[in-house]
């Protein structure tokens, strides 16, 4: 379910396997700071400092950056609200 849109846009299963290893060759540079971002903003968002703020803007435009963070913090919130009222992924 996490992955239907990734597979969708053509992400083999060795390149999904990838995203939990940030030493990948799978992934390109750009992939790995957008995962590390997601992974912060989900974890501890308060974290995000500006080492990572100027990590992204290496890779990404302002316009991506908005983008990436409203999806990531939508998708965070469909998650969290899934586990409160105990929804499981068709």
């Amino acid at each position: 379910m996490r992955y239907a849109g990734a597979r969708h846009a053509g992400a083999t299963e060795e390149k999904i396997a990838a995203i939990n290893d940030e030493s990948s060759d799978l992934l390109t540079p750009r992939e790995r700071a957008a995962l590390r971002f997601a992974e912060k903003l989900a974890v501890d968002h308060q974290k995000v400092d500006d080492a990572l703020w100027a990590e992204m803007r290496s890779h990404f435009s302002e316009a991506e950056i908005i983008e990436l963070v409203a999806h990531t913090t939508l998708y965070i919130g469909f998650g969290r609200f899934n586990e409160i009222v105990g929804l499981e992924p068709a």
